[in-house]
């Protein structure tokens, strides 16, 4: 017979794999962070600046007023620990995971990519390999030194043909970053950029990896769909399925049913099962927990949808705004903003959820000082709308 779960008790469960419910370090650091991204196997990268990059928010989230220096010096640092590729979306990884990513290479080498390279690498493969003589020779470049070719629509059709060409090479494993100014990639070729320990390791064959990239996901879950255990690392549909079966067969995947879920769920082994979850936390839009927006509204009722491209008369929320996670619900929504000119973080707008308490904005209000903090701004000023603003300003 299969498992029954209720809500709460997978709600917590996917809570705890995601490393909430933990008390927060008193002096997160370097290692703090490390152990974080291994345990949640991926962080998306994204250039929305409004705030501060999502990249740095997960940490925050977990861990509290950590050194933003840390995540940098792991990622982009001399000894770092981090690589980059497409792991989710653009993403950054715990660089022991490099080898399970060269199956997705070999395809992109074989123009398994999205249509619009794919076609350019098709089209455009002897520039594409003059590029990658040029990267030989001169050593690590940006997107600038290639900023050469017509450019046309916006989105990734404005890249010049230059650009395309690095962002094909990336795809293909052939050239990485090495580290990034600002936020700008310094590309090179990967066995320059990556250490020998890394290089050395053996490349499993497709379906090890896979295996085991549906396993690191089930573990940062807890308890996930098909849908969900193939969106973490964005796995082919079939691999994936196919990949599931076999580890169910193993019993390392248990089939359960969740109440009020209207999909299929698995448990992973050994997936912690808490009573309770406590705390709270400000949630990058672009998290592990809620990037899969069913699932956000399977585990906690609420649609949460990124808002960034839709015009602002039409937005419900805001621009870039974080869903607030009080204990094991999310009980409010805030849109945010750096105003890094006048030094205080920006409450453009302040919501209520079904599940806010009469202690909401009282900790909401804790955690915003905080994030403000860790950000190098004074403080926090309520400047919008929202039926959640007029509570939260009296209580920052």
């Amino acid at each position: 017979m299969t498992e029954t779960l209720s809500a709460k008790a997978a709600r917590r469960i996917a809570l705890s794999a995601q490393g909430f419910g933990r008390a927060r370090p008193a002096a997160p650091g370097r290692t703090h962070v490390r152990d974080l991204v291994r345990k949640l196997g991926v962080v998306q990268i994204d250039s929305v600046n409004v705030v501060t990059r999502t990249h740095y928010l997960p940490a925050f989230s977990r861990l509290g007023a950590y050194p933003r220096e840390a995540l940098e010096a792991e990622a982009w640092g001399p000894k770092r620990n981090l690589f980059e590729y497409w792991g989710h979306e653009a993403s950054l990884l715990p660089m022991e995971l490099q080898p399970l990513f060269r199956w997705r290479m070999e395809r992109a080498r074989e123009g398994a990519m999205w249509t619009g390279l794919a076609r350019f690498g098709r089209e455009k493969r002897d520039y594409i390999d003059g590029i990658l003589e040029q990267i030989e020779q001169r050593g690590p470049v940006t997107g600038g030194d290639f900023a050469e070719g017509p450019r046309g629509q916006p989105g990734w059709w404005s890249w010049s043909d230059g650009k395309r060409a690095l962002e094909w090479l990336f795809w293909a494993g052939l050239i990485t970053t090495k580290t990034r100014r600002g936020f700008e990639r310094i590309y090179d070729l990967t066995e320059r950029a990556l250490p020998a320990r890394i290089l050395d390791l053996p490349t499993p064959t497709e379906a090890d990896a896979q295996r085991e990239l549906v396993r690191i996901a089930a573990r940062a879950m807890g308890v996930a769909t098909e849908a969900d255990l193939r969106d973490y690392f964005r796995l082919p549909l079939a691999d994936a399925r196919a990949r599931i079966a076999e580890l169910a067969e193993a019993g390392e995947l248990t089939p359960v049913k969740v109440e009020g879920w209207g999909r299929k769920a698995w448990l992973a082994e050994g997936a912690k099962q808490p009573r309770k979850i406590e705390g709270a936390a400000l949630l990058s839009p672009f998290d592990n927990l809620i990037w899969a927006r069913d699932r956000t509204e399977e585990l906690f009722g609420v649609r949460v949808r990124l808002e960034i491209y839709t015009p602002a008369p039409k937005r419900t929320h805001g621009y870039y705004v974080l869903p607030f996670l009080e204990n094991e619900t999310i009980t409010a929504r805030v849109d945010l903003k750096s105003d890094r000119k006048a030094g205080v973080l920006l409450v453009q707008a302040a919501w209520r959820e079904p599940d806010t308490g009469p202690d909401t904005a009282a900790r909401l209000a804790t955690e915003l000082r905080l994030m403000a903090g860790w950000l190098g701004l004074e403080g926090v000023e309520v400047v919008g709308k929202g039926d959640l603003a007029e509570a939260l300003e009296q209580a920052l």
